[in-house]
């Protein structure tokens, strides 16, 4: 360890835990779990997978991007504990993935999949959000919220929620970007005090209108033994149950997509020398999913968020990443009382700005003007998801992409270009029996009494069955008065 660099390390390992906390609290409450989870999360994320990490910058932790996999998967196996293997065995393929080199596939997913497995996440991520925001406390959600006619809106709950996210929107805005007080303090942090400075100022003018506020509930621990009561171990029972295999795959692709991606965004903030490889972060963030399937946390990512903010405060090593799980454990085991102060209405706020982030019209407008091959496979991955799951949703952007991408390269692999006095056909690539459609309809457009010329040296290969198609044509010109200049044969 360089101590020169510590000078740097712990005002950006202070700000990393300030951002960290309301994330992982908000996490945990979001995935239905108790807010100790999220902090035991944070916490093998912060320690454990960072001490395995290639990355000098990157933080790992519970990931919004994993809250509705995880809510979906506890309404499959009916337990969390239940989950708590499947997410064990998640950990244990990761682990393998690192072992036979699957971290340089990462390139072969489109960025049209991707960009749709980020925005549906965001739009699920709002949808589990807004009843909390407006102070719907049923286990529905929003269509629970929606179908109850005796539901009534909070307006100390949403008053709370909305100040928050106008304070989250205001940190983002270029006004308070120039203000360098403003760079150093998170917004998630602020609107986590805003919320907690409401509770105390209203239990103490206003104890009535805040009786009824729902907020984090973290117990206190008076020692090691009460500690251990809190975590909660696997469901080893329920190794038989298929379902559990689908949803630990279900787990480890997303999150090692979640993790690689992270990485490869986090190269444009930060070069690192030599690069960090994507197999042993598979293997670390493997080992972080297995210890916390096994003492009861959450899924585990790289996040980018948490990693940018890491590098933006100043980061030079590991020992900022180290601190910030250090003092999320110290907060969980100490201060439970001050954090039993946040409203969960700000909770939700912050997820769902991230939420918006993740999901915002721009993205939208981008994938549009990118053209129809790569908006339809970002839609298809968004109606997928949304509809059927992340593992469905992912596969049809792929197949969608696939499909498209085909479909583009064989329309333009070929081109007939009519001139004056011949026709031109171009063959831009090699071509195979799937260029036959294609071609036999450019062949039809050539009238009778024609000169036609083919530019082929782009076209190292021609298949067999394009050359017999090329041939009958051939043979038949001459009956048709068409004359073939540099007709391939």
């Amino acid at each position: 360890m360089n101590l020169s660099n510590l000078r740097y390390d712990l005002p950006a390992g202070v700000v990393l835990f300030l951002v960290a906390l309301p994330l992982s609290l908000g996490i945990a409450h979001a995935s239905g779990m108790p807010p100790f989870v999220g902090l035991l999360t944070g916490v093998i994320g912060g320690v454990i997978v960072t001490l395995l990490s290639p990355s000098r910058f990157a933080v790992s932790g519970p990931a919004a991007g994993l809250v509705t996999i995880v809510v979906a998967a506890m309404e499959t196996l009916g337990s969390f504990s239940s989950l708590l293997l499947a997410l064990l065995l998640a950990g244990v393929m990761q682990i393998l993935l690192g072992v036979i080199k699957a971290g340089r596939f990462i390139s072969l997913i489109p960025a049209s999949v991707i960009q749709g497995m980020l925005a549906a996440i965001g739009m699920l991520l709002i949808g589990q959000q807004i009843p909390v925001a407006l102070g719907y406390q049923g286990e529905q959600g929003l269509k629970g919220m929606v179908a109850d006619p005796a539901f009534q809106l909070s307006p100390w709950v949403a008053g709370i929620a909305i100040v928050a996210l106008l304070i989250l929107w205001l940190w983002a805005t270029p006004a308070f970007k120039k203000i360098s007080l403003f760079t150093y303090v998170p917004g998630p942090l602020i609107a986590v005090l805003w919320g907690s400075l409401a509770v105390v100022l209203g239990e103490r003018f206003m104890p009535d209108n805040m009786h009824q506020l729902p907020r984090i509930a973290l117990p206190k621990f008076d020692s090691l033994e009460q500690l251990m009561t809190q975590l909660e171990s696997p469901n080893w029972r329920a190794w038989n149950n298929p379902a559990v295999y689908r949803v630990a795959a279900t787990l480890a692709l997303v999150a090692s997509l979640e993790t690689l991606l992270s990485q490869e965004a986090l190269k444009k903030l930060q070069q690192q020398t030599p690069t960090p490889s994507a197999d042993k972060e598979l293997r670390a963030q493997g080992l972080g999913n297995l210890l916390s399937g096994m003492f009861g946390g959450l899924p585990i990512t790289a996040v980018i968020v948490r990693s940018s903010v890491n590098v933006n405060a100043g980061a030079r090593s590991k020992v900022s990443i180290l601190l910030h799980g250090i003092l999320l454990l110290l907060c969980g085991l100490f201060f439970s009382a001050v954090i039993n102060t946040i409203p969960l209405a700000c909770l939700a706020a912050v997820l769902l700005y991230t939420g918006y982030k993740l999901a915002a019209p721009q993205l939208f407008i981008a994938q549009w003007r990118q053209g129809l091959a790569q908006f339809l496979p970002f839609m298809v991955t968004i109606v997928g998801i949304m509809a059927f799951g992340m593992l469905v949703g992912i596969s049809g952007g792929l197949l969608a992409q696939l499909l498209a991408s085909t479909y583009k390269s064989h329309h333009n692999a070929l081109q007939l270009t009519r001139y004056d006095d011949h026709y031109v056909m171009r063959f831009r690539q090699n071509l195979t029996f799937l260029h036959n459609p294609r071609l036999q309809s450019l062949l039809a457009e050539i009238p009778d009494n024609s000169v036609v010329r083919v530019e082929q040296d782009n076209a190292g290969y021609i298949d067999p069955d394009v050359q017999a198609l090329l041939d009958e044509f051939g043979a038949k010109a001459g009956h048709r008065g068409i004359v073939l200049d540099r007709w391939p044969g």
